[in-house]
Formats: structure tokens, sequence, C-alpha cells
């Protein structure tokens, strides 16, 4: 018991370490970006856009600093505003899919999924899911009433407090990775080492199938949809090097799991807006069954004309 606390607890350290090493310096420049004319900037470029998917100018506010930051800055931004029901239902579906991007992106890129087709796909399904709630929902122009949060945050003056501030919030953002991965490789470890994530692997694999994937990858898929990209990272990183899940597996679960992950957490989260949180996990959950479905269905098609090909070749030179 002792080994395997051991083994666990030095691969939460290294992968604490290697993920550490991609949040710090983005979690620091992003939040000090917020407290200069960068991120102002960016917002003004975006408010004539909202227009086209039904949101007001204001509407650019939270979007931006949930895609810089992270869900609850996103959230605290929404709650500073007067939006309609509408409006902060389609801000809801843009950042469920959407959000943190920097950080998930680039930590999911270690696992070896090229972090532009993380944003490209994250982007795509929050603007595509919301133009198609502004064309279908006629309704939702009463404005929204937000339950018990707060919208107050205290502001730093000067760059030496911006910069402290940023230091804080990127060393915080390492402790609660630490608090939350180290346990979970200790606790992985030893169901690996007790043979269980087999057995869970195999419960799995007929849900597994049906996405195009092997059972290597239910772990994860499971990570992911739990605790998140970002914290689950370490349990897919691990999973690449020890359960030999292939390329294109990874590929699909994170495709998967951009559309969604960290399912309680994420809705529960928008709760406080006052706005129905079910829709939103249905429909997560079935864009990412269905593009998960359909980008398997062409993989397989490109690998087996690949196939193909090279048995003709191989057909042709030996004549």
């Amino acid at each position: 018991m002792d080994g395997i606390l051991k083994r666990g607890f030095l691969q939460g350290l290294t992968t604490t370490w290697t993920l550490g090493k991609v949040i710090f310096p983005i979690t620091l420049i992003v939040t000090i970006l917020q407290f200069t004319p960068v991120l102002p900037w960016i917002i003004e470029q975006l408010e004539p856009i909202m227009g086209l998917i039904g949101l007001s100018g204001e509407a650019a506010v939270p979007l931006v600093l949930g895609n810089a930051l992270n869900l609850y800055a996103g959230i605290a931004a929404i709650v500073s505003f007067d939006f309609s029901v509408k409006e902060v239902f389609i801000m809801a579906m843009m950042l469920s899919f959407s959000h943190n991007l920097f950080i998930e992106s680039a930590v999911a890129s270690r696992v070896g999924v090229r972090w532009w087709i993380i944003v490209g796909v994250r982007v795509f399904l929050a603007i595509l899911a919301a133009v198609v709630i502004n064309l279908i929902w006629s309704g939702g122009t009463e404005l929204a009433q937000y339950g018990l949060i707060s919208a107050t945050e205290v502001v730093p003056v000067g760059w030496l407090e911006i910069v402290f501030h940023g230091v804080v919030t990127a060393v915080i953002a390492i402790l609660q990775l630490a608090i939350i991965v180290i346990p979970l490789m200790i606790i992985m470890q030893f169901l690996r080492e007790k043979g269980w994530l087999t057995k869970l692997s195999n419960q799995l694999a007929p849900f597994m199938r049906f996405l195009g994937m092997d059972k290597s990858a239910s772990m994860t898929m499971v990570a992911g949809l739990t605790i998140g990209l970002a914290y689950g990272a370490g349990l897919m990183i691990q999973a690449v090097k020890e359960d030999g899940v292939s390329k294109k597996d990874m590929y699909l679960a994170l495709i998967f799991l951009v559309s969604c992950h960290a399912v309680v957490e994420d809705t529960l989260v928008f709760i406080p807006l006052g706005i129905p949180v079910w829709p939103l996990l249905v429909i997560r959950l079935s864009t990412a069954i269905i593009m998960t479905i359909i980008v398997a269905f062409f993989w397989r098609r490109a690998e087996n004309s690949k196939r193909k090909e090279t048995t003709n070749e191989h057909r042709y030179g030996t004549f």
C-alpha cells in the first residue's frame, strides 16, 4: 500500500509540474491583461458583431472574460449588466462550449492534440449554438433575474498591485491543480494496480465503441467528463503513456470533451443566472456524441482508403 501511495504521489507531482509550467504563465499574463487597455480594446472590436448573434454590445465583456479566464469570470461579468433571459441563455450556451481557452487548450495540447483544433472546434460550436438559439427562440425578452451571486470584486490599483494580483492568482491556480491532481493520481494508481481500471474500461467498452473509440480511452473520457479538461489533462497524459491510447482515440476523446466536459460543475455553475440548465447539458452532450461519431466515421473511411491504396501499391510492386 505504501508503494502505491508513493508511486501515485510522485506521478501527481510530475503531472502538476508538467501542467503548472503551462498554467502559471498563461494565468499570470491574462490576469494582468484584464487591467490593461488590451482586453477592453478586444471587447470594443467585438461589440459590432454581437448583434449578429442576438446579443447587445455589452455581451462582449462576459464572452471575452469567460474565454480568456474562466466560467466564473464570465458569470461575474454577466451579473454586472442587465440582460434579457434569451441573452443570458445564449451567453451561457456559448461559454459552456468555449471558456478558459488559453489554459484548457494549452494543457490539452500536451496530450498530443494540436491546440488550434481544440480552439477551432470550441469557438465554432459556441458561435453555431448562438446563431441557432437566436433564430429558433422568439421568447426570453424579459429581464433575467439573477440569484444569490455577487458581482463585486476588489480591483488592484497600480502596476505593483496588478502584478502581485496576477502572481497570487496563478499560484492559487497551481495549488488548486495540485490539490485535485495528486489525490486523483494516487487513486488512479491504486485502481490500476488492483485491476479495477480494467473492469471499468470493460464496462464502458460498448459506449466507447459506439463513439468509434477503443476501451483504452475510457479513463480519459471519465476524467474529462467529471473534472474537466484542465484538471483531467493529468489523467489523460498518464493514459496516453500507460494505457496505450492511440492517436485516433485521443483525438476523438478530445473532440468529445471539448464539447462536453466537467458536466456537473459546468452545468450547475449557471443556476444562479436564473436560466434553465437542463437544456445546456442536453445540448452539450448531444453535440459531443453526434460530432464524435461523425469524425470517427470519416476518420475510419480515410484509414480504409489509405489501407486500400497501400495494398494496391504493394500488389503493383509485386509484378
